[in-house]
């Protein structure tokens, strides 16, 4: 087989500019997850500008794009999310995104300018190529639904593998990180509803105080972390939302909870609802109180297939070097990517973006160096995994 990765080198040299364009671009125009409709038709139309491929749109808001190669083989998907998240971007930024409460604030921008480039080096590659490539555009990776629908269309069948990437702020840039097995965390989600008795402030005797109830409830849910779980496993229990009350000197007949739970063993994540519950029904009936419980269960965990990593760690460490190539820990937070490894095998690659901020936050911004890794690093793993 021809070495795909040879001539990447002087495409970048033509290309940067192109590819950092067309980042930027996303960047200032960021849509929400399944509101992603001029962020597919901008992918779309790039892509159709492009020999050699066959672009469809597998939903309202994705794109895929097939590069059948001159000889047989398996059949590699390469994945890349585009939605962007509500939250108002606070960067000083020339390409700030223009659209209020919209921000690219976990780099799906740099992904989907990464995979662009992808497909424009390997369309010049066709004869080189055994088997099939898919390029998988996905909408709405930040909230439950896109890998699940891209997977119920049909888009991954026939497809032997999958890879995708993630730029991480947490990791300088040029390196990598490559683990097998449990990559990222299952995450899941809880509504809870207590139902008391209001009353006025200054008469808490003849109320059942919703507040000073759910306060009970929020403190000894960590009672599931540090005693009902054993301390090999790992389990997150994060109370994000406490929503009861009116005025000042009312005390409110409802309070809602609501937050995340993340864990990485499966038996542990079938145990915590129950755990959760029997905590909260205790201390709701034991102050007369009811309550209403919901448990969503979302995205599962991301584990890499075991060959498959192998295979592209040695590749990645052929061409980027030892040092660059690293075991990173389990990461607590989660991926839509996932949703893939239902159907068929694949791997996730963390690539080091150097940022000061951490993901979601308003100042989060990224170093564009790690668009010219994430190409390489996708381009050598096809090699190693085709044909």
């Amino acid at each position: 087989m021809v070495d795909l990765v040879q001539d990447f080198t002087s495409f970048w040299e033509q290309s940067q500019a192109e590819v950092i364009a067309w980042r930027r671009h996303l960047h200032e125009h960021p849509e929400l997850s399944f509101q992603e409709v001029n962020t597919s038709n901008y992918e779309y139309h790039l892509l159709c500008s492009l020999p050699q491929l066959e672009v469809s749109r597998p939903t309202a808001t994705s794109v895929m794009a097939r590069l059948v190669g001159a000889h047989k083989g398996s059949t590699l998907a390469i994945r890349a999310d585009m939605d962007a998240l509500p939250i108002q971007e606070d960067t000083s930024l020339p390409f700030a995104s223009k659209n209020p409460d919209v921000m690219h604030a976990c780099g799906h921008d740099m992904h989907t300018a990464i995979l662009l480039g992808v497909v424009k080096y390997l369309v010049t590659k066709k004869e080189a190529i055994y088997g099939e490539i898919r390029f998988i555009f996905q909408h709405a990776e930040e909230y439950i639904g896109g890998a699940k629908e891209i997977v119920a269309v049909g888009a991954l069948d026939g497809v032997d593998k999958i890879i995708g990437l993630h730029v991480a702020a947490m990791y300088p840039v040029g390196l990598l990180g490559v683990r097998e097995g449990v990559n990222t965390a299952a995450s899941d989600s809880f509504d809870l509803t207590i139902h008391g008795k209001g009353g006025h402030g200054s008469a808490p005797q003849t109320s059942v105080d919703s507040i000073a109830i759910a306060a009970q409830v929020v403190t000894n849910l960590q009672h599931i972390v540090s005693r009902d779980v054993d301390p090999m496993d790992s389990v997150v229990i994060s109370v994000t939302k406490f929503q009861s009350g009116t005025a000042y000197n009312v005390i409110p007949e409802q309070a809602k909870l609501a937050g995340t739970i993340r864990t990485f063993n499966p038996t542990l994540r079938d145990q915590v609802p129950s755990l959760m519950e029997r905590i909260a029904k205790g201390i709701v009936e034991a102050h007369g109180a009811a309550y209403d419980f919901t448990y969503h269960k979302g995205y599962d965990p991301v584990v890499n297939d075991p060959l498959i990593t192998r295979q592209v760690r040695t590749a990645l460490v052929e061409h980027f070097g030892e040092k660059a190539v690293q075991t990173p820990p389990p990461q607590m937070g989660s991926e839509d990517f996932s949703g893939y490894l239902t159907k068929v095998p694949g791997f996730f690659l963390w690539v080091g973006a150097g940022g000061q901020y951490p993901h979601h936050h308003p100042r989060f911004e990224v170093d564009e160096k790690a668009i010219f890794i994430g190409i390489k690093a996708f381009i050598v793993m096809t090699q190693a995994l085709l044909p």
